[in-house]
């Protein structure tokens, strides 16, 4: 049975101990997370893939060896607090209902709610239908690097289903964007800038590229879950001085496409309006500039069919806990598409409060999270066949 007092000195207490991410401060969660399971008698172990970034995993296993194998996985770190809060950051603070502090939504209320989940289990010493693999990660906010994506590719976690516990109000992550981050270097000719048509402006050059993007009509099915397609220019840098002719020009972007979508076909469209627009200059300057694209990143979009026995199953115990739960689409990208290259049904959930991850004076619901690790420790003790 969840203890909801306990549960809410754990949520204060995670809290308090910093983890963000930059710079990446994993080990003193770890440390105290170990020994408090411990406390309960569940053994853990530390898997890390740099000094001083570690993940933990623990295991509870069903009395049939061939049962399914669900995993659970919160992750660890947060984002830096930052300056201009009214609540201290780490404090954890309770007032009118909410715990305050960095991390309190995004994602230590999840932690919390899974640890209490397995508390109860282990207490009761309940009958589990299924295997239950807990992993808490670091690394998440920067890209899961030292996280999830190793330890799946190294075959640390290996689960029939996973449920990640990132999300907000009991919604259930069925869908999301893919994403692809890529950054633009554009070259022309330097000049004094008291003659700039003896030089090529790279920084005009790319200025029109961004507008023909800006412009750009992608081709998509719509998708019930999901916005259309976006791109966002995040960063731009270019020239050397005020009175000279920029030579080079480099701008960053962010691209989301629905699943369906090919972002080798976007991509390739993409290299055709910068050669388009670096050929158009070339001709008019008499002169060579040129244009090239460098791929930072590609995250597969995800999606899985609501009536698998996953979310189905999840829905119907969410439903008895809040009458908000449903099947939602994510326009940012969670780690559950990493799962799709394993072979593994996943889907993202979750007990923040919507719209205060990453804000200053970031909060949890204290109801969200008590009855979310209520609802987490009935699924748990059911079947997923």
């Amino acid at each position: 049975m969840i203890n909801r007092q306990r549960l809410i000195k754990l949520t204060q207490k995670l809290i308090r101990i910093n983890s963000e991410n930059p710079p990446g401060k994993e080990t003193a969660i770890v440390s105290f997370l170990r020994a408090y399971l411990a406390g309960f008698g569940l053994k853990s172990r530390i898997c890390e893939f740099a000094k001083g970034r570690p993940n933990l995993i623990a295991q509870l296993r069903a009395k049939n060896s061939q049962a399914k194998t669900i995993l659970i996985s919160p992750h660890l770190d947060t984002v830096p607090a930052g300056k201009g809060w009214k609540f201290p950051p780490f404090k954890g603070m309770i007032k009118d209902g909410r715990i305050y502090g960095r991390g309190a939504t995004d994602c230590k209320c999840n932690l919390a709610a899974a640890v209490e989940a397995l508390n109860s289990l282990v207490e009761d010493r309940a009958r589990i239908n299924n295997h239950i693999l807990f992993a808490a990660t670091a690394d998440e906010e920067s890209g899961s690097g030292l996280g999830l994506i190793p330890l799946l590719k190294k075959g640390v976690l290996k689960a029939d289903y996973a449920l990640i516990l990132d999300s907000d109000e009991f919604e259930i992550i069925i869908a999301q964007k893919g994403l692809i981050h890529f950054k633009v270097s554009v070259s022309g000719k330097k000049a004094h800038g008291a003659y700039p048509d003896q030089g090529i402006n790279a920084i005009n050059i790319a200025c029109g590229i961004i507008r023909d993007l800006e412009k750009y009509k992608f081709s998509f099915r719509a998708h019930p879950l999901l916005k259309g397609p976006t791109i966002n220019t995040g960063t731009i840098h270019g020239g050397d001085k005020v009175n000279m002719v920029a030579d080079w020009c480099d701008f960053e972007l962010d691209l989301r496409y629905l699943p369906g979508m090919s972002a080798k076909d976007v991509l390739a469209d993409i290299k055709r309006f910068i050669a388009k627009r670096a050929k158009k200059f070339s001709r008019e300057a008499g002169s060579r500039c040129a244009g090239k694209i460098k791929i930072d990143g590609i995250q597969n979009p995800y999606e899985i069919d609501q009536r698998h026995i996953l979310p189905e199953s999840l829905l119907k115990c969410w439903r008895g806990y809040s009458k908000a739960a449903g099947f939602k689409g994510s326009e940012g990208a969670t780690v559950i598409t990493f799962f799709k290259e394993m072979g593994i049904p996943a889907v993202a959930t979750g007990f923040g409060s919507r719209g205060c991850a990453h804000i200053n004076d970031e909060y949890v619901k204290i109801e969200n999270l008590c009855r979310g690790s209520e609802a987490l420790d009935e699924f748990l003790r059911g079947e997923i066949r």
